[in-house]
């Protein structure tokens, strides 16, 4: 196994599985989704919000690789997000429909990615403008990581709403070896 072929089956189980928190979501008011439940980003609106705000984020650094994904262009026309816990799009219709088009750009830049950029540091500065070079594949890994953290939080803050979603475990995505 490569790891580009790693983080092109993270790019497709992260579009799955925000399929399907999305559509579970769905099911709620959007009172409901946006009624605070003790959580960190206290809603499951704005932890949705939050997800969409750190990819956002993150591929905004990536645009900025020495290694040019021309798929990237599409983040590069984003503002980027005032803070952590901004709230990009307050409806949950719109904000699924963009979630849709960021996954896409996603897969395609998992496809777009190369061995050898994902094994060369890269070189960014976090929100609170501090500078770090860390090898890149093990920050790609965070950027999935982090998707799937939070999704695990509104798949809780929707249990508790008497919503399952259903198996979330990335095995489900692994393929059988012939």
């Amino acid at each position: 196994m490569s790891l580009k072929s790693n983080f092109e089956l993270m790019a497709e189980y992260n579009q799955g599985m925000n399929e399907n928190i999305y559509q579970a979501a769905s099911k709620l008011s959007e009172t409901d989704l946006a009624k605070d439940q003790g959580a960190f980003f206290g809603s499951i609106i704005n932890t949705l919000n939050h997800i969409l705000v750190g990819d956002t984020i993150w591929l905004q650094r990536f645009a900025n690789h020495l290694e040019v994904f021309s798929v990237l262009d599409y983040v590069r026309a984003l503002e980027s997000p005032k803070s952590l816990d901004a709230i990009l799009y307050s409806e949950s219709g719109v904000l699924k429909e963009k979630r849709g088009k960021m996954d896409e750009v996603i897969k395609l830049f998992t496809k777009e990615l190369t061995e050898k950029a994902i094994s060369e540091p890269f070189s960014y500065k976090n929100t609170k403008g501090q500078a770090f070079i860390k090898n890149f594949g093990h920050v790609l890994q965070h950027f999935f990581n982090h998707q799937t953290h939070h999704r695990g939080q509104v798949s809780t803050l929707l249990y508790q709403q008497g919503i399952d979603i259903g198996v979330t475990d990335l095995l489900v995505n692994v393929p059988n070896v012939k």
